[in-house]
């Protein structure tokens, strides 16, 4: 099957060419089809897997039969980056034509979303918490809904947002087509899609199932010896773009920082950044002035960067799925990857269920913590100057003991990109 199949209005054909697609992935090849013909649909499929293109090729499709500057889409997104790579694709498709797409977030300035607002656009891409203010002030008009897209639906309810997607819907004519895609499906967003979808086509796609091009690996090492071990790993591999997760916001800073003072160009995307410092730091780890990005899970939603050549999850994530997403971000487009986790005896209940999820275990990993400075112009670890301040025989007289402490196993698992 190839997008010609779908018999797609010509810009959209074009713009499907323009895109490199040659052939529909799954999502794409089921979706389509039941979203041209206006019904409802629940997408069940992990970040990556093409959705955004499976609900809005088939949406602008349908909107370029208008020609009212009025908002006609609404897609709903948890963070302010899936926010702004939906809404770049939106742009990319109706580049050429008279439709428009806005996308709505906090960080940023509310007038200027306003005033882009009132000179009409078709397509608003938007996080829940700015639309309400937008909404609350009288500032846009949301009647005219004719397609409703919950996007990660799933992580929408893990940051609260079911409370004000609710409210959201108050706003929206019934009549409309609405389409819920998560990569979960709990309780509470079963019951959300239960009331807003109407007789859905449902699609589910590889739910939880790891990509084959990345390899799995684990050190099991003490919370207070990850930094060491990280630096050490970088420095020994040099790793090309690594992409680490870390629990919280306060880690994913501090860390960036310790490795920017080693050396390396490391930069951290977390929620107490400003919207402009985000994009930044995004926008540079995709260009490679950055080849480290330190993230939490929230921060990374929507980052979508080819090439990445190591996952590492400095602090394990909380369930199997999160860690399929993590480690999608690596091993795309064919290319192989490495997925890293730095262990705790505390996490081995999560480490069970990612294993079950994996359908394998994730290789265990061992590594010798060098007793030598860890940053990278240093391949030696150790600087002239010192060297010829220390005689050999002192220095392996008073490191000896400290390789010995600090030993922990050889390393096995060096993908180099």
């Amino acid at each position: 099957m190839n997008f010609n199949d779908f018999s797609l209005q010509p810009h959209i054909v074009d713009v499907v060419r323009q895109c490199g697609f040659v052939k529909p992935t799954p999502i794409q090849e089921q979706s389509i089809p039941a979203i041209l013909t206006g019904r409802d649909l629940l997408g069940l499929a992990q970040t990556g897997t093409g959705k955004t293109a499976a609900f809005l090729l088939p949406i602008a499709d349908r909107l370029l039969a208008g020609r009212a500057s009025r908002v006609r889409t609404l897609i709903l997104a948890p963070t302010r980056e899936l926010a702004e790579q939906i809404h770049a694709f939106a742009e990319t498709i109706t580049r050429g034509t008279h439709l428009r797409s806005l996308a709505v977030y906090g960080g940023v300035s509310k007038p200027g979303q306003v005033k882009k607002l009132r000179q009409g656009v078709d397509i608003i891409v938007a996080c829940p918490g700015r639309l309400l203010d937008i909404l609350r002030d009288g500032d846009v008009n949301l009647g005219s809904i004719e397609h409703l897209v919950l996007d990660e639906a799933d992580h929408m309810f893990d940051q609260g947002f079911l409370p004000d997607v609710r409210r959201i819907l108050g706003h929206l004519p019934q009549k409309r087509q609405t389409l819920v895609f998560s990569a979960t499906m709990p309780a509470e967003i079963r019951k959300l899609a239960e009331e807003i979808l109407h007789k859905p086509a449902t699609v589910q796609i590889d739910r939880i199932r790891p990509a084959d091009t990345v390899e799995h690996g684990r050190y099991t090492i003490p919370q207070e010896q990850k930094t060491s071990l990280l630096l050490d790993l970088l420095r020994r591999h040099g790793y090309a773009s690594t992409l680490i997760f870390t629990r919280t916001k306060h880690r994913a800073k501090s860390l960036a920082a310790k490795l920017a003072r080693e050396g390396y160009t490391a930069t951290s995307l977390q929620g107490n950044l400003s919207q402009a410092k985000r994009q930044q730091a995004l926008d540079g780890f995709k260009k490679g002035q950055f080849t480290v990005l330190v993230a939490t899970d929230i921060a990374a939603r929507g980052i979508d960067v080819d090439g990445i050549s190591h996952v590492i999850n400095f602090d394990v994530p909380d369930t199997a799925e999160a860690y399929i997403h993590r480690t999608g971000r690596t091993g795309r487009a064919c290319r192989s990857g490495a997925a890293l986790t730095f262990v705790t005896p505390a996490d081995a209940k999560i480490i069970q269920a990612i294993q079950r999820t994996l359908a394998k275990n994730m290789k265990h990993l061992t590594h010798t913590l060098e007793d030598k400075g860890h940053r990278p112009q240093e391949t030696a670890g150790i600087t002239a100057e010192r060297r010829k301040n220390a005689t050999g025989k002192a220095e392996r007289k008073q490191s000896q003991p400290r390789r010995q402490n600090r030993s922990r196993t050889k390393t096995i698992f060096g993908l180099t990109a």
